[in-house]
């Protein structure tokens, strides 16, 4: 058993006066991944904060037509709430595309956010890892890495962000907001999460005494041409090879505005405004998406067991951005591109 202190956060000044008391604490909502990362012995918090109690559960709109999303807010409840449902089908797709039906009610907003790599090697403390002890090495590059990256990575790591929700919000340009001690902040989303880098620990530019106290999502939710394509071994209960977030705003057969994310490919969601400029003012075709694929995937690089990644990841790009083209996100359509 490992001995640890519990306390509970009233409001979010208080969550924040406690982790700015003691940053190696943990804050606690779902726990759907803490506690796991606790049975294994990857984390060994000596305080955990609850902040269940938190007024963060509510979904608002904003004044500029978005919605502001509290980070306390179950993924299922987010999935399934009328508006989200009808303006951001994609961020609803994506997060019914993870974990189970029982996952999904526990597990918060802001814990998606913050979840940690499924590497094997992560979750193993009796091999080296960088995450866990920066400079004992990453077992992953000459190991078993055919779930690794091939975007973003480096000599410390080639572990993969695991979350699908995620995927969705960095392709819809998403904010997150944090409070710490020295007051509130927002962050773009493409902002929030980091590439290991030499710095393979840090997950995020979240400061260690800060909470994340909401999402905030654009009026632009691609309600009519987007889907969220997730390859995996298996249909249930399985993180992705590749996902593709691929959204268009459309005129007539010519595209407006484009949106693209990957995830199961690199340390966070892979979102490269390039690839997205490359579709702008393009004609709706096979030929046009592919473009934006090659640009999307310029840099990625395989290790021995996942090369066919970026061959998965091509034809992936190509099929959800085909699928969103025309209005089918859960399935191929019949209807052809050009």
């Amino acid at each position: 058993m490992i001995n640890f202190q519990y306390a509970r956060a009233p409001d979010v000044a208080d969550a924040v006066r406690q982790i700015a008391a003691d940053p190696k604490a943990k804050f606690i909502a779902g726990g759907t991944n803490l506690i796991d990362l606790m049975k294994e012995d990857v984390e060994r918090p000596p305080r955990l904060i609850d902040i269940t109690r938190l007024p963060l559960k509510t979904i608002e709109e904003t004044v500029d037509g978005g919605f502001r999303i509290g980070a306390l807010v179950p993924n299922s409840d987010l999935a399934y709430h009328p508006m989200i449902a009808q303006r951001y089908p994609m961020l609803a797709s994506a997060i019914l595309a993870g974990a189970s039906a029982q996952l999904r009610n526990m597990a918060s907003t802001g814990g998606n956010l913050l979840q940690r790599t499924r590497c094997y090697y992560f979750y193993d403390t009796a091999t080296p890892c960088n995450k866990r002890e920066l400079g004992s090495g990453c077992s992953a590059i000459a190991g078993l890495n055919r779930m690794h990256a091939i975007l973003g990575t480096s000599e410390a790591c080639i572990a993969t962000h695991p979350s699908d929700m995620c995927v969705a919000l960095a392709a819809l340009d998403a904010k997150v907001h944090a409070v710490g001690p020295a007051g509130v902040r927002a962050m773009s989303f493409s902002d929030f999460h980091r590439l290991p880098g030499n710095t393979p620990e840090r997950d995020t530019n979240l400061q260690p005494n800060e909470i994340v106290t909401a999402v905030e999502l654009p009026a632009l939710g691609f309600a009519a041409n987007y889907t969220y394509l997730k390859i995996r071994d298996r249909l249930s209960y399985a993180f992705a090879l590749v996902s593709v977030a691929a959204a268009l705003e459309l005129e007539g057969d010519t595209i407006k505005e484009a949106r693209l994310a990957l995830g199961g490919v690199a340390h966070k969601p892979w979102r490269d405004p390039s690839a997205e400029a490359a579709l702008r003012g393009q004609i709706v075709n096979e030929a046009a998406f592919t473009r934006a694929a090659d640009v999307l995937l310029r840099d990625a690089k395989g290790f021995e067991h996942n090369a066919f990644k970026i061959d998965l990841a091509r034809r992936a790009i190509v099929r959800a951005l085909t699928q969103a083209a025309v209005g089918t996100p859960q399935s191929q359509s019949n209807k052809k591109i050009r």
